[in-house]
């Protein structure tokens, strides 16, 4: 006797079940690019969409050490993968990295800074809000700078917290990472040493500390950054290093 056909189950693979109910073999992997939207980073533009990548560095820059879950922090090991993903990718020409940040981390914040400004690919960066302490090497490291009217940028000595052990080899050691400091800031903008050093050890600017908060005018005036500006004047350069450097190659391929 033959059973009633409309109760004999389906027995073709995964037939009729919904995506969400499928075996976790044929579940499709997170990308790269989901985990850096995760983490509150711009996604790898896709096809026909743009050949520019927006980096933010915001709140403070995490290093070696975890900050407390309060803290709005920028980690990174998280913007590192993401500049060797920008550098290596064909379809990105250009980056533009948007900076408000208080600092943080002084490695940290030179590690980022001289793999900026190592890019083969037109980079620049606007500061908006603040881009304060190593915020500041990271703003000057692009191939162009500019800063909002509004902005600040806060120069002072580095300082360290907690526990340090009281030997002269230790001061030594925060002086020539402050030389480290000086002179990638002087290399990558217009300002003198001297004048940075002046800014970076003046009195009475900052309660209960030495140093200099920088509005974006002073900003320009002293050549620490190259323009006052935002978003689309940042977008507006960043085209025209971007159909430079295609002028270039191509002119190279030329005379090859």
């Amino acid at each position: 006797m033959n059973k009633d056909s409309s109760k004999t189950p389906d027995l073709r693979e995964n037939a009729e079940l919904p995506p969400n109910q499928q075996p976790d073999s044929e579940k499709k992997e997170p990308t790269v690019p989901d985990v850096i939207q995760q983490l509150g980073q711009t996604a790898v533009p896709t096809p026909g969409e743009s050949n520019v990548y927006c980096l933010t560095i915001i709140g403070q820059i995490e290093g070696h050490l975890v900050l407390p879950p309060q803290n709005k922090t920028t980690k990174y090991e998280h913007l590192i993968p993401q500049l060797v993903a920008a550098e290596q990718n064909p379809r990105i020409e250009g980056l533009l990295i948007i900076l408000n940040t208080v600092g943080g981390d002084v490695e940290a914040g030179l590690a980022i800074a001289e793999m900026i400004a190592s890019l083969s690919k037109p980079t620049v960066t606007v500061v908006i809000g603040g881009g304060h302490s190593i915020g500041v090497p990271i703003a000057v490291a692009s191939d162009y700078s500019l800063i909002a009217e509004s902005a600040t940028m806060t120069i002072h000595p580095i300082r360290m917290t907690g526990l340090v052990i009281g030997v002269p080899q230790t001061f030594e050691y925060i002086e020539k990472m402050q030389e480290r400091v000086v002179r990638f800031v002087t290399t990558h903008s217009r300002i003198s040493e001297q004048q940075f050093k002046e800014l970076m050890f003046k009195t009475g600017e900052l309660n209960r500390d030495i140093g200099t908060a920088v509005g974006g005018t002073d900003a320009v005036k002293y050549g620490l950054i190259d323009a006052i500006g935002g978003i689309g004047e940042g977008l507006s350069k960043l085209n025209s290093l971007i159909e430079s450097r295609r002028s270039e190659k191509t002119a190279g391929g030329i005379t090859q």
